[in-house]
């Protein structure tokens, strides 16, 4: 497995996480699309938020990545929210 981690801080980025909460159902239309998914996580903080998606593979994270920024673009780019920062790697392990 595979995981991406983006962050969202900044201008703009509180706004953006209640824009991706509104449009929820959208949002996992999206992602579940992507071959090999696994599992998303929205979180909310004090600063902004961060998501987690987890695929089977690289080329599924790398494929949200591509679906996350062009969503963000064409439903929120009017907040001015900063590009986010991402971390990817192989999933160690996982608990349930």
């Amino acid at each position: 497995m595979h995981a991406v981690v983006r962050t969202y801080s900044g201008k703009g980025s509180k706004k953006l996480i209640d824009v991706i909460e509104k449009n929820k159902t959208e949002v996992e239309g999206l992602l579940r699309a992507i071959n090999g998914f696994v599992s998303y996580y929205l979180v909310r903080t004090t600063r902004g938020g961060f998501s987690v998606s987890v695929y089977q593979d690289k080329a599924g994270t790398d494929e949200s990545i591509r679906v996350a920024r062009d969503w963000i673009a064409k439903n929120a780019s009017n907040l001015g929210a900063a590009r986010p920062t991402a971390s990817q790697g192989a999933v160690v392990f996982q608990l349930k």
